[in-house]
């Protein structure tokens, strides 16, 4: 009895034990279902999906006629999967020289013996031997299709372990090419390119496009796509940047850099009635290089003294003053004059003596500006820079690109201020502005009085369809009068006509524009070192603009020369001459020219009946029309076609030059003869020569120009 007793009270003790266990598991299943449920749902969840962002394709930069400017271009790492599921050892064993053979031709940096050795210690001595990575350098596209043709990489992924890592660069395909202003990308938050600067940074938003997610879940031990929010691809962005007219800017200012070793210098061509800015070139010297190329945007970023070009402005104050006109006289002395103990100089030595306001602007005498502007405003300062201000020379453009300069004119209550501000001012010193601050105030001279915002894009498009389009924007309607700008028209058109900028003009189109020569502080040592910053400002044809531009030259060897009509002038002229060249729309028709145009249109030679109609249609007399003859050679005289005899003979190669495809087509294959045709146009040579005999069914080739 005992033994039964000890025997049921142990198979209690488990029992009970056993239902106090199925009692908590039972608990704790209820506790998991209805209070930490989503918790572990979650988790679970996590450890079996994946959201994998998948990246928009950037949108492009393109030039005004389309032409690609900066674009994204996918570039792959490959990597191998040595474990793939597909990937025996037999399989890898009986290919792996063969890929070793072709990785060896395509690299060029290894021989087979060393791919194969590589592999085989990635397959069999390597612990880590998933994603393995078969070469640093990425590749592109085209290689990419190439390394898929290889042996077992041509099985896919799964039977050949091909892996292929992608990622998307960014390519100016112009390169140096306006490269500043279309920016760059820099790396941002989760290895994502985002645009900083230039036109990439101004619209980054527009470019980027909306990323997607890829909702991956891990099914067998391998990851697989189960849903996905699709990319949406960025906006493409047209801008006003004519690829041909910055090749020339570009050329033209780095030629000009190299001979007077200059350390940098910018261009500007602007539209003159739109604003569109059609070339902007920014170069600077490169010490490891030994070159020229777009370190920085001068013409948007750099603030400078602009000396000389900045006469325009003090001229136009004392004009919408009334104070002078251009035919009043002005006293330059010996062109030496002293305000308190600093002295003005004009370039000429000995001075102009007594000139006309018309004269002193030509001439860009500093003496004679100054003169005018202090003997007006000495006493009240306060209306010259207010008059200033009006033309709004102290405000930024505005430019959605980043990093504009920011222009400065002191006002009278500046504690800087002194007896010397305001003659210094008048000839562009104690003040600053940007190249392109500089150009939009003359470009407004140019659009009778209307400033305009300097524009670089015109479109943004989505897969080819314009979405958005930047229309011209007005920053002042009108900076002075009408009486004022046409006398200052005048003066700019003088300056080159019989000023500063006489080795500028030409006899197919004139130019009106301004010189400018500024001592400019040294970056370590101020004033004390001469510094120089040569510029040419201006527009043409003067007398009906189309464009605008300057050109500003930092630092020349002032050995070689320094001044403005010697250094920046000829970047200009080059400019203007090319750009006067490839624009049909800037040469305008002599009446002369009209009676150097024909008066009948060129005829091909032909079939008659076809060419009666025709020339009866447009009422063109012939000559000869009633000759007998099928086929007909044209002339054309003076105001007439006249027909000649085209005689075909069988059994000879028949003459079809000067003949559309259609005619001589047809005589050819009537004869007997096969044609074959090179080219577009009329038939400019035969491959059998006229009178040939020849055979039926011998091959003929026309050549068509």
């Amino acid at each position: 009895m005992p033994i039964k007793k000890d025997i049921i009270w142990r198979v209690g003790a488990i029992y009970t034990l056993v239902i106090i266990f199925a009692i908590l598991i039972v608990g704790r299943v209820v506790a998991l279902q209805l209070f930490e449920g989503d918790k572990w749902r979650s988790k679970a969840q996590s450890l079996s999906q994946r959201d994998v962002i998948v990246s928009a394709n950037r949108g492009d930069i393109c030039a005004a006629d389309g032409r690609l400017l900066a674009s994204s271009l996918p570039y792959y790492q490959l990597r191998m999967d040595f474990r793939a599921s597909g990937l025996t050892d037999s399989l890898f064993r009986a290919d792996v020289d063969s890929l070793a053979l072709c990785l060896s031709r395509f690299f060029q940096d290894k021989s087979a013996k060393d791919y194969r050795n590589m592999l085989w210690k990635a397959k069999y001595r390597t612990k880590s031997n998933r994603y393995f990575l078969i070469h640093r350098k990425k590749i592109n596209y085209i290689g990419l299709k190439k390394i898929k043709t290889f042996p077992i990489f041509r099985l896919g992924q799964n039977k050949g372990g091909l892996i292929c890592e992608q990622e998307n660069r960014r390519i100016q395909p112009h390169l140096n090419l306006a490269n500043r202003t279309i920016g760059y990308l820099l790396e941002g938050e989760q290895n994502q390119q985002i645009g900083k600067v230039g036109i990439e940074g101004a619209f980054e938003s527009d470019l980027k496009g909306v990323d997607g997610i890829s909702i991956i879940q891990k099914m067998s031990g391998r990851w697989l796509p189960v849903n996905m929010v699709e990319p949406k691809d960025g906006n493409d962005l047209i801008t006003t940047i004519d690829v041909n007219y910055q090749d020339v800017a570009e050329s033209a200012l780095e030629q000009q850099l190299i001979k007077y070793n200059a350390d940098h210098g910018s261009v500007v061509l602007m539209e003159v009635k739109t604003g569109a800015v059609k070339a902007i070139a920014n170069l600077g010297f490169d010490e490891k290089s030994q070159s020229y190329r777009e370190d920085y945007n001068y013409a948007i970023g750099e603030a400078t003294e602009p000396g000389s070009t900045f006469k325009l402005a003090s001229i136009m104050a004392l004009f919408e003053d009334g104070y002078v006109g251009p035919m009043d006289s002005v006293d330059t002395g010996n062109g030496v004059f002293s305000y308190y103990k600093e002295k003005m100089r004009d370039s000429h030595v000995g001075g102009y003596g007594k000139i006309t306001v018309q004269e002193a602007f030509e001439k860009s005498s500093n003496v004679g500006i100054s003169k005018l502007v202090n003997d007006h405003y000495k006493n009240k300062p306060r209306s010259f820079i207010n008059r200033l201000y009006e033309f709004r020379l102290n405000e930024p453009l505005g430019l959605a690109i980043k990093g504009e300069g920011i222009p400065s004119i002191k006002y009278p209550d500046d504690p800087s201020w002194s007896g010397v501000s305001l003659p210094w001012m008048s000839i562009g010193y104690a003040v600053q502005q940007t190249p392109l601050q500089t150009l939009t105030f003359y470009n407004a001279i140019a659009n009778n009085g209307k400033m305009m915002k300097p524009k670089f894009v015109k479109e943004l498009r989505y897969h080819g369809d314009v979405i958005q389009t930047f229309d011209k924007e007005v920053l002042k309607s009108k900076i002075c009068s009408g009486e004022t700008l046409k006398n200052v028209k005048n003066m700019l058109e003088g300056v080159v006509l019989r000023g500063t900028a006489r080795n500028l003009r030409n006899a197919n189109y004139t130019i009106a524009g301004k010189t400018g020569t500024a001592q400019i502080a040294d970056k370590n040592k101020g004033y004390k070192v001469k510094v120089y910053q040569a510029s040419f400002v201006g527009y043409f044809p003067a007398d009906d603009p189309m464009y605008s531009c300057i050109v500003v030259i930092n630092r020349p060897n002032k050995t070689k020369g320094f001044y403005g009509n010697q250094v920046a002038g000829p970047v200009f002229k080059t400019i203007a001459d090319k750009v006067y060249a490839m624009s049909y729309s800037m040469h305008p028709i002599k009446p002369d020219d009209a009676s150097l145009e024909p008066k009948v249109p060129v005829s091909l030679n032909g079939y008659k009946n076809d060419l009666d109609k025709v020339f009866d249609e447009l009422n063109i007399e012939i000559a000869n029309k009633d000759i007998q003859s099928e086929w007909v050679i044209t002339s054309r005289k003076d105001s007439i076609i006249e027909y000649k005899y085209r005689t075909i003979k069988k059994f000879m190669v028949p003459n079809v030059k000067g003949m559309g495809v259609q005619d001589a087509l047809y005589i050819l294959e009537n004869a007997g003869l096969k044609v074959r045709v090179k080219g577009l146009g009329s038939v400019s040579g035969q491959s059998i020569q006229p009178g040939a005999y020849f055979n039926k069914g011998d091959h003929i080739t026309i050549d068509l120009s």
